[in-house]
């Protein structure tokens, strides 16, 4: 098996600052500018937010699509990234609840068995976490999840129009969660329309050489279309950039990584459900409801490339898939 480029891979790490991340959050740090759009929502001036995160900020997957998230809503939270280590997520989820921070979110599935230790000791704090459907019975969290497969259907009917051999590859992290929900809606979609794909999960979220690898393999069996979830995508990404290769992205918007050959992108806007809670949280409730991201809400959007042509004819297809996921008549084969 061919491997991806160190040289190239090095590259690709350090402008998208994969390489600080991997040597471990920040805590306490500003994510964004803070800078809100005149049609943003107002946020409490008085409203203090914290978010503790897996991976980098700036990862243009999961931990971006929540910073890019509160942003939209006129939210500079503090961050603490880079926790891919449960103990250090977890002290930074308590720090953060000592220090009197009023909403502090654990963005991350693997944070649920702390968060149920911490929460209870801090009843006036709302946590919010995710991906789970779950608040754990307890009355001060939150809870939020894509419905993943329904993006991922729509870049599936995508890519199918656009594979010219038919064969697509998909890379996916470990088989859970919302990388899972993603690559089996993709999966559907695609098959659904004709063509064949393959999957293979390398077992990590953040090892890049192994998305890389991965991904050519793909393309050594005659895939000329990829897809992936997590913020190891870069390694794929960069793969399909040496090879011209087509690419579909998902949480976050990916055009940036590749602006000829990304195609589109399943974004999360996490801001949908976040200002909910926020709402709710105003008006006295502290937590104890679950909340989901769909393409009915607008939590879900398929974000186009423009630099990427695509005919009317597919642009149809892919919005008669969005209105078949939403009145039911179509199943993502979650």
């Amino acid at each position: 098996m061919s491997t991806f480029p160190l040289r190239r891979l090095l590259a690709l790490l350090f402008s998208f600052g994969l390489l600080a991340a991997a040597c471990g959050g920040s805590d306490a740090t500003d994510a964004s500018d803070g800078g809100s759009d005149d049609d943003a929502p107002a946020a409490s001036s008085d409203l203090s937010v914290a978010v503790v995160a897996p991976s980098a900020s700036d990862d243009l997957a999961f931990t971006q699509s929540m910073i890019d998230s509160l942003d939209a809503l006129g939210i500079t939270p503090q961050v603490t990234d880079g926790t891919f280590v449960v103990e250090d997520a977890a002290a930074a989820i308590r720090g953060y609840a000592e220090e009197g921070v009023d909403v502090v979110i654990a963005h991350g599935t693997q944070y649920g068995g702390s968060l149920a230790e911490i929460a209870p000791d801090f009843p006036e704090t709302t946590f919010i976490w995710g991906t789970a459907a779950d608040t754990q019975g307890l009355a001060n969290v939150f809870a939020y999840y894509p419905a993943a497969d329904q993006g991922g259907y729509v870049n599936g009917v995508i890519a199918a129009a656009v594979t010219e051999s038919g064969s697509i590859g998909v890379v996916g992290p470990v088989e859970a969660g919302d990388a899972v929900a993603y690559v089996n809606g993709f999966v559907a979609g695609a098959e659904a329309n004709g063509a064949s794909t393959s999957v293979v999960y390398t077992g990590s979220f953040s090892d890049v050489q192994l998305m890389a690898e991965a991904a050519q393999a793909h393309i050594d069996q005659g895939a000329d279309v990829l897809t992936g979830t997590s913020q190891a995508v870069v390694g794929a990404v960069g793969v399909a950039s040496e090879t011209d290769v087509a690419w579909f992205g998902t949480q976050s918007n990916q055009t940036s990584l590749d602006p000829n050959l990304v195609v589109a992108s399943q974004v999360y806007h996490w801001e949908v459900v976040i200002q909910e809670m926020l709402d709710l949280r105003e008006a006295g409730t502290l937590g104890g409801e679950v909340f989901e991201l769909n393409l009915e809400n607008g939590g879900l959007e398929i974000e186009y490339n423009d630099g990427f042509e695509l005919s009317d004819d597919v642009i149809a297809s892919a919005d008669a898939a969005i209105a078949g996921i939403i009145d039911g008549s179509i199943d993502t084969g979650a």
